[in-house]
């Protein structure tokens, strides 16, 4: 793993201010890492892993038998965004995660770095502190999010079946291959090969933005997903949460697969389709968006996902099918 710089006071006092929390039990386990609102706009993720520590914390006192295995730690991500509410200051944050972004930002000193570099500075020490603290023998990291379209949960996964496995225990439809239509995010960069460490990541979308029920569906994820890690027994985990998730899944494909996306650069003023809702089946030739080339046409029968209703952001619109 590449060597993080010496930590400061300064180093500490920023990491303190990231970690939204931590809780752990007395048997060693995996070291679980939460990120919430890497994208600054999306609160929801954050809020969630608040009010799971609060659960957990007060667990105990209603249930005696209650038994947590391993540590489970909450980092917000973009702080800066966090502040400005939006998803970026520069560039996205969730596209930085490569081995070569890493060794830039650790060998560059920090005033020469934009926002979003020092963010990835801040969290790559944050996280590698934590493994140094705790030596697991397993990393599994889960990444919140919600989209700016309604229309559904989801979880994203890797190859790994390790991933393809704690996703579908998480009752949300499993979204396969999007990683290939995308590059430098937490999902590529957090793997065993990179880590030195066996590592799992995925990630969970409770919703739109903007939605209350986007945090309730989070804290119901993030429940089933300490159950699937094996980090609490099934037996303390409440059947509302089970039901929440298979509710808002209903008549959702179980598993998905990418098909193609839709990049978008620079001055290309992509401007979506008002309307399009997450899974919504979308015939060949229907229109979904104009740019400056002129109209942009649903390329094969197939879903759409995320498509972009926000000024920032790379992907104007994923299109999925049923596995």
């Amino acid at each position: 793993m590449i060597d993080q710089k010496l930590n400061s006071k300064k180093d500490k006092k920023v990491q303190t201010a990231r970690i939204i929390d931590s809780y752990q039990g007395k048997e060693k386990g995996p070291l679980l890492f939460v990120l919430g609102s890497v994208h600054g706009n999306e609160p929801a993720g954050t809020l969630a892993l608040e009010e799971l520590f609060s659960m957990l914390k007060n667990e105990p006192e209603k249930n005696p038998g209650f038994r947590f295995r391993g540590k489970l730690v909450g980092v917000r991500g973009n702080l800066k965004a966090i502040e400005n509410n939006q998803r970026f200051i520069k560039k996205d944050l969730n596209r930085q995660w490569t081995l070569e972004n890493i060794t830039r930002v650790t060998s560059t000193p920090v005033d020469l770095l934009d926002a979003e570099d020092q963010e990835l500075l801040e969290l790559f020490n944050c996280i590698n502190s934590e493994i140094a603290s705790y030596q697991p023998e397993e990393i599994i990291l889960l990444d919140l999010h919600t989209t700016t379209a309604y229309g559904g949960i989801f979880t994203v996964v890797t190859d790994d079946p390790r991933s393809v496995s704690i996703g579908l225990a998480m009752h949300a439809p499993v979204i396969k291959g999007l990683l290939k239509g995308i590059s430098g995010t937490s999902l590529h960069f957090f793997n065993t090969k990179n880590l030195g460490i066996p590592t799992t990541a995925l990630c969970f979308e409770s919703g739109q933005h903007q939605e209350p029920m986007a945090v309730t569906r989070a804290v119901s994820a993030l429940v089933n997903f300490l159950r699937a890690t094996g980090c609490v027994k099934p037996e303390d985990v409440e059947h509302r949460h089970d039901l929440l998730l298979k509710t808002h899944s209903k008549n959702l494909p179980a598993i998905t697969e990418l098909v193609t996306v839709h990049s978008i650069e620079a001055g290309d003023n992509f401007i979506m389709q008002p309307g399009y809702t997450n899974f919504q089946k979308v015939k060949k030739g229907t229109l979904l968006a104009t740019d400056k080339n002129g109209n942009i046409l649903m390329p094969f029968d197939g879903m759409i996902l995320m498509p972009l209703y926000q000024p920032q952001g790379d992907d104007g619109f994923f299109v999925i099918k049923e596995v």
